[in-house]
């Protein structure tokens, strides 16, 4: 089969040098844009410029020990380029290439990161993991989305514990501090009102004489004041509208459908939580897919200290949700595995509806059961025996996603250990 090489994601994993961050996602995008331009003016194909474009970024990036040796080896490629096209483009091929498909393809190119569309080598792969696709009944004890049964293009969770307590149409409860709060037709809040929250969660201790519950973040006691002051109130309802469903494959289809692992960040807006980042890795834990997106109402909180985004990731770019699931749907079909932790959130935040799904807190139980469920960090750490989720910076979709494939990875040689015996 056919591979590209990947382009490693923004953030740095502690643990994974080779994942890279000494340049940021954005810088390395834009190049990757310029030299698809020039290799445009002498290639057969889009394709075909597409890959030399990323072969290119690839080695200036390869070249380059941080950002001011990237730049400064990356324009020195351009210029090269440009003097190579300025030559070989004759009789005005250039032009023979429409404005609309240039443009096209580059705004496909900025969320668009290099993957292979064969996935012929998961074959065995694909066959071991069919046992732990989740079932219908299981889907719905887990609150994942399903079609609603009267609303084409809706969804419907059958456990929707957040609407609890919730009757009038503008008032909403506070995600972190637990307060009501009044908003106004479009979701935005009638008066400022500080949150004062903790981030962290309840734990229990013994001490002596029975237990005590103090907060992860700050150590304070249960009911203490917040450590933490926002501006405002946020709220982490989903808008169950927009979805669209991974479509079954083509009967002439007899290639592997395929194995891949998401996972995705978001952020508070007037409506609730939108998706803000996506990012999708192929078993051979390649980055494939690695974007971030315009949320469609206006941002309250990033949530950076969880979601790792900030302002200038989200304003850099221009792919909406709608974008995102078009690209999705273009390598994924019903019968697709997609892999993640608590995946439920991550279709919800990406209004995808698809059932062939292998969740690592369903493959990975809790040894209390629901609805306790192990953490990913603690999943790594304990199966992996590797510490993810360290960063201050927050977490990185792309280590997460990857951490959910091996962990499927070790699940996978595990049962077949067993087997043989």
């Amino acid at each position: 089969s056919c591979t590209t090489s990947p382009i490693p994601t923004k953030r740095k994993a502690k643990t994974r040098p080779e994942v890279g961050a000494k340049v940021p996602h954005d810088v390395r995008q834009r190049y990757v844009n310029l030299f698809v331009e020039e290799f445009l003016k002498t290639s057969v194909t889009v394709q075909d410029a597409f890959e030399k474009a990323l072969a290119e970024e690839k080695t200036v990036y390869d070249r380059s020990i941080n950002k001011l040796k990237y730049l400064s080896v990356a324009v020195n490629a351009l210029k090269r380029l440009k003097n190579q096209s300025s030559v070989s483009v004759k009789g005005g091929n250039l032009q023979q290439l429409s404005e609309c498909i240039l443009n096209c393809f580059l705004i496909t190119c900025n969320s668009m990161l290099s993957y292979s569309f064969s996935a012929e080598g998961d074959v065995a792969l694909y066959d071991s993991l069919k046992e732990h696709i989740l079932s219908e009944e299981i889907l719905m004890e887990n609150n994942y989305p399903l079609q609603h049964p009267e609303k084409s293009g809706s969804a419907i969770l059958y456990r929707e514990d957040y609407k609890k307590g919730i009757t009038d149409p503008l008032k909403r409860i506070c995600c972190r501090c637990g307060a009501t709060y009044s908003v106004n037709q479009v979701g935005k809040h009638t008066r400022k009102e500080e949150c004062n929250y903790h981030y962290g969660k309840g734990v229990e201790k013994k001490v002596p004489g029975g237990v005590e519950t103090r907060y992860s973040c700050c150590e304070g006691v249960a009911g203490c004041p917040g450590c933490q002051v926002f501006k405002l109130h946020v709220h982490d309802a989903v808008s169950l509208d927009g979805f669209v469903s991974t479509l079954p494959r083509p009967a002439s289809d007899k290639g592997c459908p395929g194995v891949f692992s998401v996972d995705c960040e978001m952020c508070y807006t007037t409506q609730g939580l939108e998706l803000a980042r996506v990012t999708v890795v192929n078993s051979s834990l390649q980055v494939i897919y690695d974007t971030f997106v315009k949320p469609d109402n206006d941002v309250i909180d990033y949530n950076t200290r969880f979601s790792g985004i900030n302002e200038a990731d989200v304003k850099g770019t221009s792919s909406s949700i709608r974008d995102i699931q078009e690209t999705l749907l273009s390598f994924v079909s019903a019968e697709t595995i997609l892999i993640g932790y608590g995946l439920e959130t991550d279709l919800c935040a990406l209004k995808l509806l698809h059932g062939t799904v292998v969740d690592t807190s369903v493959s990975f139980p809790h040894r209390l059961g629901l609805p306790h469920k192990m953490t990913l960090h603690n999943l790594t750490a304990d199966y992996l025996r590797r510490i993810i989720q360290e960063s201050v910076g927050g977490h990185d979709s792309a280590e997460d996603a990857a951490a959910c494939m091996e962990l499927m990875l070790w699940k996978v040689k595990e049962d077949g250990k067993t087997k043989r015996w």
